[in-house]
């Protein structure tokens, strides 16, 4: 039978104010409310009914704080996209949904999403806050250059980054009280003087205004304290990965290979690229082209370092929504659009950095790509190769060598000369090669 919920199963559905919980043998739903006394009479409700395995739909972050309860408590949990367990048209309600929802998980039909370990979560919580406060960060950054376009100082037009260290000496300056041109250029740069002095002095002529300055000042104390926040979060990481590689063998970079270095907003953690490797048992991402130590933080803490949950790398791939939506109805396709995922997106930043590479194969096939299908079926496409080969790296330790441009350009050339030599076949031409190809 289909239509009822086998003994030792039941289903939760969350609300903001109600959760609604629907189990084997109970023909009523059972409706709790969400503060945490109310989340423990549900788990005891859970026990009295003998259920020990769970489904609820992953609703915002309403889930997490149940979810690791009822774990807790020895309740086997699985989270799903709501998406995956539609109900029957016409019969849309809280109620109807848990029953729904637990029908479904005890024939086995609920696809779990995927849930990293406690410690990993952890991690993840820290460096996804962490980004957070960059992003902030980079708000207070438009804030100061929106201050001083109202004052008519154009120095963030003039360099490259106002946010620099040149940058903020001048800025820090008029802040308190700098306002001759020459004297605030002297704290620039000497190669930024060497090429753009006379710009430099131009723009540092401008109407200095109480207001204006004022907004200044507490957009330069917004970024530095956002910039303060992300350095705790960069403590709390630390301690984190001390502690789960505590019990691990310390694994050492590959001796002579340099280190890939991160050029803006640096994680500030003694020794990172060696707590990354020995959290992975010595398998180190950053021989990936475009993979930095702070990249491969990103990746462990959204995925952990067991990449095994996934059978295979076309899984992985799919999960991180690099792979393309098949949707197919006789001779009828209809395109799905991929769905944007952090993994993916951080793959995606990786392919461009590597399209600005000159010595690697992926660079040279990104290129090729992007003037055939555009820049970004191209970076999708050479995100979706870079992790294949992270998924291979981490579950099989395949050691990756970058072949470089001229393997792969030779690979090229010959794949186009047989597709050549076998059109000119097919319309009775030979290919002669001139003495300048010889």
């Amino acid at each position: 039978m289909i239509d009822r919920i086998h003994p030792g199963y039941g289903a939760i559905d969350i609300g903001q104010e109600k959760i609604f919980i629907a189990c084997a043998g109970e023909a009523e739903v059972r409706s709790f409310g969400t503060f945490s006394a109310d989340f423990e009479l549900a788990a005891q409700y859970l026990q009295q009914q003998a259920v020990n395995k769970v489904a609820m739909e992953a609703t915002g972050v309403y889930w997490i704080p149940l979810h690791d309860l009822l774990e807790s408590k020895g309740i086997a949990v699985t989270v799903f996209n709501g998406a995956h367990a539609r109900n029957m048209p016409g019969r849309k309600s809280d109620v109807q949904d848990c029953q729904w929802h637990g029908m479904l998980h005890s024939h086995g039909l609920l696809v779990a999403c995927f849930i990293p370990t406690e410690e990993i979560r952890r991690l993840r919580c820290f460096y996804r806050l962490r980004e957070d406060h960059l992003g902030l960060a980079g708000a207070h950054i438009q804030h100061m250059q929106k201050a001083l376009d109202l004052m008519n100082v154009r120095l963030h037009v003039v360099i490259s980054q106002l946010h620099g260290v040149s940058g903020m000496r001048v800025i820090k300056a008029i802040l308190a009280g700098e306002r001759n041109p020459a004297a605030l250029a002297e704290l620039c740069d000497a190669q930024i003087l060497k090429h753009k002095r006379a710009q430099v002095l131009k723009s540092l002529e401008g109407h200095w205004q109480e207001h204006h300055l004022f907004a200044l000042r507490q957009a330069v104390e917004g970024y530095a304290f956002c910039l303060g926040q992300a350095v705790a979060c960069d403590q709390q990481i630390e301690a984190l990965l001390e502690a789960i590689n505590r019990d691990k063998p310390p694994q050492s970079p590959e001796a002579g290979r340099k280190i890939k270095t991160v050029r803006h907003n640096a994680p500030q953690i003694d020794q990172l690229h060696r707590h990354l490797i020995t959290m992975t048992g010595g398998r180190d991402a950053t021989k990936l082209p475009g993979i930095a130590p702070l990249g491969f933080l990103k990746l462990l803490a959204e995925t952990g370092p067991d990449l095994s949950k996934w059978k295979s790398e076309k899984h992985f791939t799919s999960w991180a929504g690099l792979a393309p939506g098949s949707n197919q109805s006789g001779r009828r396709r209809k395109r799905v659009r991929r769905k944007k995922t952090v993994v993916g997106q951080i793959f995606r930043e990786a392919v461009m950095s590597i399209a600005k590479s000159k010595h690697l194969a992926l660079g040279a096939a990104y290129r090729r790509l992007k003037s055939r299908k555009g820049a970004p079926i191209a970076v999708t496409a050479i995100a979706r190769k870079l992790a294949e080969l992270y998924y291979r790296l981490l579950t099989r330790g395949l050691d990756y060598v970058e072949e470089g441009i001229q393997r792969y350009e030779e690979k090229y050339r010959q794949q186009t000369l047989r597709y050549l030599e076998k059109t000119a076949q097919a319309f009775g031409f030979a290919l002669t090669p001139t003495s300048v190809a010889a």
